[in-house]
């Protein structure tokens, strides 16, 4: 069992932040912008793209006021609102400031981790693998159909799903049946130690038949191969994926909340 404090709250976010900056910089439209703030990031893409947040704030002592205005200038001057994740392990500060300054809540998410130390329980799954090189745009597809539930995809849709391929560091994969087709997607960003498991997808059709726990199983394989110690995920509360991922053997480190401000801070 893993006991959460500070130093582990601290490897954690600072491997999601590292995700959301690859992410940003492989999209990297004209205006894109990251600059590390308030202890943390804030990554511009797009006043509407989801890789639009702050990371990672308050994880390294104090905040000022000074700070979250800059925070809160980076986006306003970009006409984006601030969506802000807000790890518990934050200091109190940060926590302080925000109070009045009209933000509030959009979603939470369990953070959930488990150590890779020795052998894993299981092999490798073997109906999932990691995609090619040129399957970009073949897993923006798969991906976006198990988030959308839709046939068809918006360009902004598909652009997460390619950003997130070609981030540094990045490895992709997808669930396939006998005849190749794939119906399930995933993602593992390896950083200092820390395997990030992320971008979990399965198509409508094809859920509830063990294809993410196939993506999660190779993608833990990976992870060891690749030397971590930790591996990590994120879920919604009490969702399927997060049953999935405990019963992988994950458990939940602490839940982060997404909040949100506005574009007059």
């Amino acid at each position: 069992m893993i006991f959460a404090d500070l130093a582990l709250a601290r490897r954690l976010e600072a491997a999601e932040a590292a995700v959301g900056i690859a992410c940003a910089r492989a999209q990297a439209p004209a205006g894109a912008a990251i600059e590390a703030l308030a202890g943390g990031w804030a990554v511009f893409v797009g006043a509407q793209s989801p890789l639009t947040h702050a990371l990672g704030l308050g994880m390294n002592g104090p905040v000022t006021a000074a700070e979250v205005d800059a925070v809160e200038a980076f986006f306003r001057v970009r006409g984006a609102t601030v969506n802000l994740d807000l790890c518990p392990y934050a200091h109190p500060s940060l926590v302080e400031l925000l109070r009045g300054r009209g933000y509030g809540p959009v979603e939470f998410a369990n953070v959930l981790v488990r150590p890779l130390a020795g052998e894993l329980p299981w092999p490798p799954d073997a109906r999932a693998g990691e995609a090619a090189s040129g399957e970009s745009e073949l897993w923006a597809r798969t991906v976006a159909a198990g988030f959308t539930e839709r046939a068809e995809f918006t360009a902004e849709e598909l652009d997460v799903g390619r950003a997130i391929f070609r981030a540094e560091g990045m490895s992709c994969y997808l669930g396939r049946r006998e005849e190749g087709a794939p119906v399930a997607a995933a993602a593992l960003a390896v950083k200092d130690g820390v395997a990030t498991l992320l971008g979990d997808s399965t198509a409508p059709g094809f859920r509830g038949a063990g294809w993410q726990t196939a993506l999660i199983r190779t993608r833990l394989d990976a992870a060891v191969l690749a030397g971590c110690d930790l591996a990590t995920a994120s879920t919604l509360p009490g969702s399927i994926s997060q049953r999935n991922y405990q019963r992988a053997g994950f458990q939940v480190a602490y839940t982060r909340m997404v909040l949100a401000g506005s574009r007059t801070n």
